[in-house]
């Protein structure tokens, strides 16, 4: 009879995911994973495949707690469009970090995908469905400012979600360079009044 696991699995797969998130797929080593996970070779494998398995399994949790994230923040704001507006501001990190080392990690996926997604086609899938899972939650933030009167009626919601989420996307990329971040909220800013005009007083 099988022994029960006597680990924590999100815990280990946090640990591991925060492994490949700091140093991408290909510079992280087996023993790299034994160490952040406290779990040997036999126990990792056995527990979830090679490390490409592993990988996976890591990236799912990410998009699963990401996604998760995005819909409570969208939630929680009493407008849509202040969600929307701070949609733009995430990629800025967090303010009272000044080593900058927050923003410069950028989004797991994204990194992924430039690493990873011309040489591995389920890598590459995965960034897609990712991709458009976000673009259907941030459309109907839209389709809720639309409601609300902040977004014109005759805005395509998911047109919209897709501009905010590149834009997003480019701020990322942009943070990950080391801009500093007064540069990086003026960007959003500008991003924002070109994208979500305000359109309460019309």
């Amino acid at each position: 009879m099988a022994r029960p696991r006597q680990f924590d699995e999100k815990q280990v797969l946090n640990a591991v995911r925060d492994q490949f998130w700091d140093a991408g797929y290909a510079a992280t080593s087996l023993e790299d994973l034994m160490r952040v996970s406290g779990l040997g070779k036999g126990s990792l494998y056995a527990a979830f495949g090679d490390k490409r398995q592993l990988f996976l399994r890591a990236l799912q949790s990410y998009t699963d707690d990401s996604h998760g994230h995005l819909r409570e923040a969208l939630a929680a704001a009493p407008r849509a469009l202040d969600a929307l507006r701070m949609l733009l501001e995430a990629p800025i990190g967090d303010p009272t970090d000044t080593t900058g080392a927050d923003i410069r990690r950028g989004c797991l996926m994204a990194n992924s995908t430039c690493e990873l997604g011309n040489a591995d086609p389920e890598v590459l899938d995965h960034a897609h469905r990712t991709y458009e899972t976000s673009t259907a939650l941030i459309g109907d933030c839209v389709a809720r400012a639309q409601r609300e009167g902040d977004v014109p009626a005759g805005a395509d919601p998911i047109a919209l979600a897709r501009a905010l989420l590149a834009a997003q996307q480019g701020l990322v990329f942009m943070s990950r360079t080391g801009l500093d971040t007064a540069t990086l909220t003026a960007t959003a800013r500008s991003l924002a009044a070109q994208l979500l005009p305000d359109h309460s007083g019309s």
